[in-house]
C-alpha cells in the first residue's frame, strides 16, 4: 500500500509537471511550440516514461507499480490480486494522487493556471468524455495484458507506455484530458478545487477495463497467452519470494499479488 502511495504521488507529482509545463499560457514551451497537437503528444509520452520509469523503480518490485485503480481492478478480475490487498491498493493510490497533485503547487501560478493538471470534459460534453475515457482505458488494459501475457513481450512492459500515451493523449485529450487512471483524475480535482465532471473519470475508465479484461479473458486462452502475476514488470529476482514462488499453477498466485 505503501508503494503505490509513493509511486501514485511520483506519477501525479512528476507526469502531471509535464502538462503544466507545457501548456501553462505564460510558459515559454506554449510559445516556442505552438501545435497543442504536438504538445500534447510529447506530454503523453512523457508522462507514459514516467509510469516506466516507476514499474521499474523499487515500487515495482514491492508492489507491482500498478499506480492505476484500473489496472487493479483488470488483476483483480484476473484473480491474481486478492480482495483486501486490491482494496488497500485503491486507497494508497487514491490517497498518493492527491499528495502528488499538492506536490504541484512548486509550480505557483503555472500550476494555477492549468487547475493543477486537473482533467474536465471538453466542448462535446460529458457523455462524449465518458466514451472518450472507456476507449482509451480499454486501449491501456488491452495492450498491457498483451504485453504481460507474451512470454517475449513481458520485460518489454514498461516500454510500452509513452508510445502509447504519446498515441491517445494526441487523439483523445479533446475530449477528456485523456486521464485513464481515477487517482491520477481526483488529485488534481482535491488540489483545484475543480470538480466538473468528476464521475466521468471513474465510470470511463472502469468500463473500459472491465470490457478490456473480458476481451482478453476470451482471446489468450485461445493462443495459450496467460497474464501470470500482478506486476508491471516482471524481475529476474524477488527477495521476498513473494512473486514467483511456484510456477505450477497460476492459482497458487491468487491470494496476493
Amino acid at each position: 500500500m505503501l508503494s503505490e502511495f509513493i509511486g501514485t504521488a511520483l506519477l501525479i507529482a512528476v507526469g502531471c509537471s509535464f502538462v503544466v509545463v507545457d501548456f501553462a499560457p505564460s510558459s515559454p514551451i506554449v510559445h516556442t511550440i505552438a501545435s497543442a497537437g504536438l504538445r500534447r503528444a510529447i506530454t503523453g509520452f512523457l508522462f507514459g516514461t514516467t509510469g516506466g520509469l516507476i514499474a521499474l523503480s523499487r515500487v515495482g518490485k514491492e508492489s507491482g507499480a500498478h499506480i492505476n485503480p484500473i489496472v487493479t481492478l483488470a488483476f483483480w478480475m484476473q484473480r491474481k490480486i486478492s480482495s483486501n490487498l486490491a482494496v488497500l491498493y485503491v486507497l494508497g493510490q487514491c490517497a498518493g494522487g492527491i499528495v502528488g497533485a499538492y506536490a504541484l503547487g512548486f509550480w505557483g501560478f503555472w500550476a494555477r493556471s492549468t487547475h493543477f493538471a486537473a482533467t474536465i470534459p471538453g466542448p462535446s460534453g460529458n457523455m462524449v468524455a465518458v466514451i472518450g475515457e472507456t476507449a482509451a482505458s480499454f486501449c491501456l488494459v488491452v495492450g498491457l495484458f498483451l504485453f504481460l501475457g507474451h512470454p517475449k513481450l513481458r520485460r518489454f512492459t514498461p516500454g510500452l507506455f509513452a508510445p502509447l500515451y504519446a498515441v491517445m493523449v494526441y487523439l483523445e485529450a479533446p475530449l477528456s484530458g485523456t486521464s485513464t487512471n481515477p487517482a491520477r483524475s481526483l488529485g488534481p480535482e482535491f488540489a483545484s478545487h475543480l470538480w466538473s465532471g468528476w464521475w466521468v473519470y471513474w465510470v470511463g475508465p472502469t468500463l473500459g477495463s472491465i470490457m478490456g479484461v473480458m476481451l482478453m479473458a476470451w482471446f489468450m486462452p485461445l493462443i495459450h497467452w496467460e497474464v501470470r502475476i500482478a506486476k508491471l514488470y516482471y524481475f529476474q529476482h524477488d527477495p521476498y519470494g513473494v512473486f514467483h514462488r511456484s510456477s505450477k499453477s497460476p492459482r497458487q498466485h491468487s491470494t496476493g499479488v
